[in-house]
């Protein structure tokens, strides 16, 4: 018997059915040990020796192959086919050695599949090879300096710039092109231009033609200054006489877009299906852990020759013969060192078609995304005929020239299944997508109308999470297969936001960009950090020694740590002062000192730190005590923000003041005095000056009970949060879609509004559950609830996901307890008995504090992330806090 260790046990149990009797396959789930969080881990005195430690739930799953080896005469390890599936293989075998679990005679081989089939794990245990031992010297210099800079650049922040969470190697370089992008924003100054376009009619049909040149001279969109200007030609055009001077036709073609990597179908999920690169990866896993898609991680665009041939026969089956191209398209990987998996993402059998698969709603989207994509770059090339066509205007004296530009599409090709690239925002209309009528030389076509239209120049756009990605991979910033976990400590760090789909960096990302460029300036160059990537990428192929690539680093990063330690926290706010001066002290108006304090109006503004990061603060302290949001000072508005404390009025029930105030995270209204007075932030949409005290009380008021729950007896509170206007209940949360529900919403609706984001959690195979089912049981209740990616049962601390085949509804106690209880032993959890009793003693609670408890929660408490006990696998970019 051979023991088979792969990553996950959804894998485990597929492959266990391809493999046999002979084989018995156990699950890793994913890294089995790591750098501990603490100093020491890597020791650069000792030549970068490293310190590695096995989590408790680890050490009962590398205890359980250990037994396994017992009887068995080899193993096969079988993790992903890529540089973090590598590792993993060379972790377990560390410590299965370590342990003595290797006899001398036993056979330990390394297999690698880029698909869950039983044709793709056949092939592969036929094909043994050792661990690739370059592989995994790059796993450990990029865990190393993923792990130096976290641990010795973090505790810096923390003591230079209080509030600040954490630095990483790629994860402050991507901050830092946000950051960059908003400061382009707010230098950006707008222009004036207009835009000259008429309406012509030939043979009935209307067509546009814009001004192509005046006199001889070509006119580019920005020539027209002025609306003077622009009427003007207007003129000169209303009172021409047309002719076709020149008609070209000119037959293009449109290629089609190579298959999916890692980092295009997370740049295609965000702007075609409105996924987050995270999420599109969670669901690329489970669709690649069902065996629908090959492995997901990759750099490469090309196929293997049977997927070639599989797309070939779906295309010839379902399109016809007529779109496919007479050779099959072959693509090449543009990166120089593709170390990931060698097989773009396809799916394993094209003939599955998306409709025709029981897959949940989001699941399916996404298959159907790759199904497209990959049919697609294997079909012929889009024709189309593109007509250009130049209209003289006819004005005594004067040369004006009309163009109108026009196309048509012969053979759709490709673009019959899979449609050209989703246009950005600040993108226009495409002249080639108009149709033009048919037109000569000698035409003379007849005036219908003439616009003018004014137009400023925009700014650039911010960056949404799928063109930061798009540009980390063109910078060479990163490996793609991270590129979802960098995004997603940035938010997690508050470094910055999603507004819609753009990212705006907060105040602390900006703080810190500003810190690590003034005093880290070469770790957060683009340049410097590509080429690292490139040097890490030549130890993968072997080409250097991953060790001499961490000394060589650490000589020059260190020195840099040195004298930054030395430095006063007062020489960093002065250097972060002159940094952000265009920024936080925008120049007025009036052309007045932009440092005046409007309170005061002697003390100088400037930069401080306080317990929970940066804030605007006046020299005169304790005396004058403004503050204000470096937002509003780069608004321009801190002169209004921050005119001083204000009595809205007395509150009629206390007896006590009203008063609005503005505090370095924006105004908000207060009752009473004291460091326990009442507080409420005023919401988003709300204008402080616009303040009353009506409004002030009922934001004082909150939270406000709504009323109890029909089925569970329980509260339902209504309040404002970090992230808005929520109802809340029994812990669940659910958002109100407007700020003023939030005082006038009522028991009905409350319970719809629950009701709808339970039913959204259990959607699987495009069903919605409501109901959640309790059960009784000696170590304390089993709920069936609804997760953000399915149902699962719960009790106490574990979770345990329901089988995809399982409708929420249906599940017994039996079955509960028996997830339970497999999940509790895969993840080293003790089942802990409930007290006796404990219940009852709780359900006195009065109604008033429950809310208030309920309420205090909703404010202090992140939205907990959902985990999945398949894989654990540690972001290269992960940082250390």
């Amino acid at each position: 018997m051979k023991v088979v260790v792969v990553e996950s046990p959804a894998k485990a149990k597929t492959i266990n059915k391809y493999l046999g009797s002979g084989y018995e396959v156990l699950a890793s789930f994913g890294h089995v040990r790591d750098l501990p969080a603490k100093d020491g881990s890597v020791r650069p005195d000792e030549d970068f020796a490293m310190s590695w430690e096995v989590d408790t739930a680890s050490r009962k799953r590398l205890s359980d192959i250990a037994n396994a080896l017992k009887g068995a005469d080899g193993l096969i390890l079988a993790t992903d086919p890529d540089r973090e599936g590598e590792a993993i293989s060379w972790h377990v075998l560390d410590v299965l050695k370590a342990k003595k679990s290797i006899k001398k005679d036993m056979t330990v081989q390394r297999v690698v599949f880029n698909a869950i089939t039983k044709d793709a794990v056949t092939a592969a245990m036929a094909k043994p090879r050792d661990i690739d031992m370059p592989l995994v010297d790059a796993y450990l210099a990029r865990r190393a300096l993923d792990y130096l800079v976290g641990f010795t650049l973090s505790p810096i922040l923390w003591r230079k710039l209080p509030g600040s969470r954490s630095a990483g190697r790629v994860q402050s370089v991507a901050l830092r092109l946000v950051s960059d992008r908003e400061a382009e924003i707010e230098k950006f100054k707008p222009e004036e231009y207009w835009s000259v376009e008429a309406k012509l009619a030939q043979s009935g049909k209307s067509f546009l033609a814009r001004l192509f040149s005046v006199d001889g001279k070509k006119t580019d969109k920005l020539d027209i200054k002025t609306g003077e200007n622009a009427a003007e030609i207007k003129q000169l055009i209303e009172s021409g006489q047309f002719n076709v001077s020149s008609v070209e036709k000119k037959p293009t073609k449109r290629n089609p877009y190579a298959p999916f990597t890692t980092s295009s179908l997370q740049q295609d999920a965000s702007s075609r299906l409105g996924l987050s690169p995270n999420r599109t990866m969670q669901i690329a896993q489970r669709l690649y852990e069902d065996g629908l898609i090959t492995y997901m991680r990759t750099d490469a665009v090309q196929m293997a020759p049977e997927g070639i041939s599989m797309a070939r026969s779906v295309i010839g089956k379902y399109f016809g013969e007529e779109y496919l191209p007479d050779k099959p398209r072959i693509y090449q990987t543009k990166a120089k060192n593709a170390q990931e998996a060698h097989e773009a993402i396809r799916p394993t059998d094209m003939f599955k078609r998306p409709e025709n698969l029981n897959l949940d709603a989001d699941q399916s989207k996404l298959y159907g995304l790759i199904w497209r994509r990959t049919l697609a770059s294997q079909m012929r090339s889009a024709e189309i005929d593109r007509t250009t066509v130049d209209i003289a205007v006819n004005v005594p004296g004067r040369a004006v020239e009309l163009r109108a530009v026009g196309s048509v599409v012969i053979f759709p090709g490709f673009l019959k299944l899979y449609g050209v690239e989703v246009k950005s925002d600040e993108e226009t209309e495409d002249e080639d997508s108009r149709e033009l009528p048919p037109l000569s030389v000698g035409d003379k076509p007849n005036l219908q109308a003439v616009d003018i239209e004014q137009h400023f120049t925009q700014p650039p756009s911010r960056y949404t999470e799928a063109s930061l990605i798009k540009k980390m991979e063109e910078l060479g910033i990163g490996r793609p297969s991270t590129y979802a976990a960098t995004l997603t400590t940035l938010k997690d760090r508050d470094y910055v936001r999603l507004e819609g789909k753009a990212l705006h960096p907060e105040d602390r990302g900006r703080i810190v960009t500003a810190f690590l460029e003034s005093f880290f300036t070469r770790y957060v160059e683009y340049g410097f950090t590509a080429g690292l990537e490139e040097q890490l990428d030549q130890v993968s192929a072997g080409e250097i020694d991953y060790k001499q690539v961490l000394r060589d680093f650490w000589k020059d990063f260190t020195a840099a740590t040195t004298e930054i330690k030395d430095l006063r926290v007062s020489e960093v706010l002065d250097a972060l002062n002159d940094l952000l001066a265009s920024r936080i002290f925008p120049p007025k108006p009036d052309g007045g000192d932009p440092r005046l304090c409007p309170t005061c109006g002697t003390g100088q503004l400037s930069l401080k730190l306080g317990k929970f990061g940066a804030f605007i603060g006046c020299s005169n302290y304790p005396e004058c005590k403004h503050t204000m949001q470096l937002s509003d000072a780069a608004s321009g508005q801190s002169s209004e923000a921050a005119a001083g404390d204000g009595i809205l009025g007395t509150d009629p029930e206390s007896g006590e003041e009203v008063f609005l105030k503005t505090g370095r995270f924006g105004p908000y209204v207060q009752l009473g005095d004291g460091k326990e007075a009442k507080r409420s932030s005023i919401p988003k949409g709300w204008e402080a000056a616009s303040m009353t005290l009506e409004s002030a009380l009922k934001l004082l008021s909150l939270p406000r009970e709504v009323g109890l729950h029909p089925e569970t007896g329980l509260p339902i509170s209504a309040g404002l949060g970090r992230y808005g206007p929520f109802i809340l209940h029994d812990g669940k949360y659910a958002n109100l879609p407007d700020v003023e529900e939030v005082f006038t919403v009522g028991l009905n609706r409350a319970v719809d509004l629950l009701a709808q984001k339970a039913a959204g959690g259990f959607k699987r195979g495009g069903t919605a559950v409501a109901a959640i089912q309790t059960f009784e049981h000696d170590n304390g209740p089993i709920t069936v609830r609804a997760g953000r990616y399915g149902p699962y049962v719960n009790q106490g601390k574990i979770n345990a996901t329901i089988p995809k085949d399982v409708q929420p509804e249906a599940v017994t106690l039996e079955e509960a307890v028996e997830w339970i209880a497999a999940r509790a032993e895969a993840t080293g959890t003790k089942v802990k008995k409930a007290p006796a009793k404990k219940a009852a003693a709780k359900k006195p609670a009065a109604k008033k504090a429950a809310t208030k408890t309920a309420a205090a929660k909703a404010t202090t408490t992140k939205k907990p992330a959902t985990k999945k006990a398949v894989t654990k696998k540690v972001a290269e970019e992960d940082v250390p806090f």
